[in-house]
């Protein structure tokens, strides 16, 4: 006779973890057209459920020769603009000022105040996303910082270049506040591509931008959808040679706090920020009368 083989005690079993439920689109939206740019995302609507993402623009036009954001300030955020296509002059108050072309990263982490512009150089189409992150309350009023990437200098994983945060063992050069991740995805038509989200990355939305793209059970085509708060994976299918960015992040447990150009966590915060912002503006203004 062979002896039993030895069992562990129900009570010594290690349980094992269920696996998370498929994710689900909880809201889509194709967003508000004015002029060449459309908005998709603001704090007083899908920005409040996505936070630390606020806004979120989407813009494509053929240049005109004038400028499209001139000069103007923000506080309590960054501003991160993505460049599809097309060719960028910047110019912001930390001293920075050059050009961009296509496949380009533009981070402005505003922090207590900065002006800055942006504005489309040649004939060719000029395409591309801004987005505004919501700052910590660590860095909302620190001194502003800017980096502008050229686009050999964003890491690129398969189908998906790094733009913010980490992935598949490649990291952004962006120096971006922990917990954030975009990641910007070209895919042929028929491919398939899977997104795992960083461990505590609950927040996650992705916009198609070119083609249609098979998520969640849902079909997107020029939209933006907001999937549940979860760690679950997303798993993409392109119909068509498809474009989009798909971000994730830890939920930003903060009040959003608003004025005209800024995002803070605090009343006292704001005023703040709104008070540098008046007083470089005014600077700019003196400087720019000067003979």
């Amino acid at each position: 006779m062979h002896a039993p083989s030895a069992r562990k005690p129900r009570s010594a079993r290690q349980p094992t973890s269920e696996p998370e439920a498929a994710r689900q689109v909880v809201a889509r939206t194709s967003g508000r057209t004015h002029g060449p740019v459309t908005r998709l995302v603001s704090p007083g609507d899908i920005g409040e459920s996505i936070k630390p993402f606020v806004f979120l623009d989407h813009f494509e036009f053929t240049p005109a020769g004038r400028p499209m954001f001139p000069m103007h300030p923000h506080s309590g955020i960054a501003t991160l603009t993505v460049l599809l296509s097309g060719n960028m002059r910047y110019e912001d108050t930390t001293g920075a000022s050059g050009e961009l072309a296509a496949g380009s990263l533009e981070w402005l982490q505003a922090g207590n105040g900065v002006w800055h512009d942006a504005s489309p150089v040649g004939t060719e189409r000029f395409h591309g996303y801004q987005v505004w992150v919501a700052l910590p309350p660590a860095l909302e009023n620190a001194e502003p910082r800017s980096q502008y990437l050229p686009p050999a200098e964003v890491p690129r994983s398969g189908a998906a270049r790094v733009v913010l945060g980490n992935h598949d063992g490649l990291a952004s050069p962006v120096a971006a506040p922990e917990g954030l991740s975009l990641l910007h995805v070209h895919l042929s038509s028929g491919q398939r591509w899977r997104y795992t989200p960083p461990t505590g990355h609950l927040v996650a939305w992705a916009h198609v931008n070119r083609g249609s793209l098979s998520v969640a059970g849902t079909r997107l085509r020029n939209e933006l959808a907001v999937f549940n708060e979860s760690n679950a994976p997303l798993d993409f299918a392109a119909e068509g040679e498809t474009d989009f960015i798909v971000a994730s992040a830890v939920k930003h447990p903060h009040d959003l706090v608003l004025g005209h150009y800024s995002v803070h966590t605090r009343a006292s915060a704001l005023e703040r920020g709104e008070a540098e912002i008046a007083r470089i503006g005014q600077t700019l203004r003196t400087s720019r009368r000067a003979p």
